[in-house]
């Protein structure tokens, strides 16, 4: 055991004797270490993915991610944005801005910074702050016919019909398919006794995208002459949202309160009995 000791310590001593100076460095061990652009690479695919969390609807996991990329790389505005996303999905809202501002002194001339301050300040109900930046956003894109549409929705919110109704046609103009927009002036004409242009609106929305909102308000506007038509509607229209049964969805939609009323009205027909049924089974088991 001892001769097989000396044996090694003298391998031992002649290995360090053999690899003086630099060869020596040879047996220090090996570290990686990213350059600035490497890790720059990689933050932007932290961000990417922490996007696509945040679309299928892993909120936490996002919010984990974004930070992550913002603290690799600080610099880049979009990864300050994609951190305000998944901030307010976790209803941080104080937070979200915070890092706007950081994304806004980055670049100052990047709508999307200002059109998601607006999206907080919806949340938030400050409304007058909401437009101002939405105005901000729209003087560096002005054909932007999402914010467009979101300013429309504020004087929607704030009973403003006649300038929301204005604004709708504007985002229409822009994308002549925007049938949220057309359906949106429907609800603004219905909330000015307009009924009329509400259903010619509700049709043309329809026409473009059957969805479950134009056909519940067309229905809302036929149940004052023609219940038959109406109730037809408005089974089609819980087959495909079953959401708008609840008023409370509705009125997050924007629903207005005749709208609102001549709804209620019109759901509590016996004929729509099992329809409505049906709807709320459905929101439970999806909850």
């Amino acid at each position: 055991m001892k001769k097989h000791f000396t044996k090694i310590l003298c391998i031992s001593l002649l290995v360090n004797f053999l690899l003086k100076g630099d060869q020596l460095n040879a047996l220090v061990p090996y570290y990686y270490l990213p350059t600035i652009k490497n890790l720059e690479k990689e933050s932007l695919s932290i961000g990417r993915n922490a996007y696509q969390l945040l679309y299928f609807g892993q909120i936490k996991e996002s919010l984990n991610l974004a930070k992550l990329a913002v603290k690799i790389n600080k610099l880049d505005e979009k990864l300050w944005l994609i951190l305000s996303e998944s901030q307010v999905a976790n209803k941080l809202y104080e937070e979200a801005l915070i890092s706007l501002k950081k994304a806004e002194k980055i670049n100052p001339n990047l709508s999307e910074i200002y059109f998601s301050k607006s999206n907080i300040f919806i949340k938030q109900l400050k409304l007058k702050d909401a437009k101002i930046a939405l105005k901000k956003g729209l003087q560096i894109t002005p054909e932007n016919h999402n914010a467009i549409f979101q300013l429309g929705n504020i004087f929607l919110m704030e009973k403003n019909y006649s300038s929301a109704i204005n604004i709708f046609d504007k985002a229409v103009k822009i994308k002549p398919e925007f049938w949220q927009a057309i359906n949106n002036q429907g609800l603004a004409y219905f909330e000015q006794d307009k009924i009329n242009l509400s259903i010619k609106l509700f049709e043309k929305a329809i026409d473009l995208e059957e969805n479950a909102e134009p056909l519940l308000g067309l229905a809302s506007c036929l149940s004052i002459k023609d219940m038959n038509s109406a109730i037809l509607l408005a089974k089609k229209a819980l087959i495909r949202n079953p959401n708008y049964v609840e008023y409370d969805y509705r009125k997050e939609q924007l629903w207005g309160e005749k709208l609102q009323i001549s709804t209620e009205k019109l759901l509590k027909n016996d004929k729509l009995e099992q329809d409505i049924r049906m709807a709320k089974l459905k929101i439970n088991q999806s909850s």
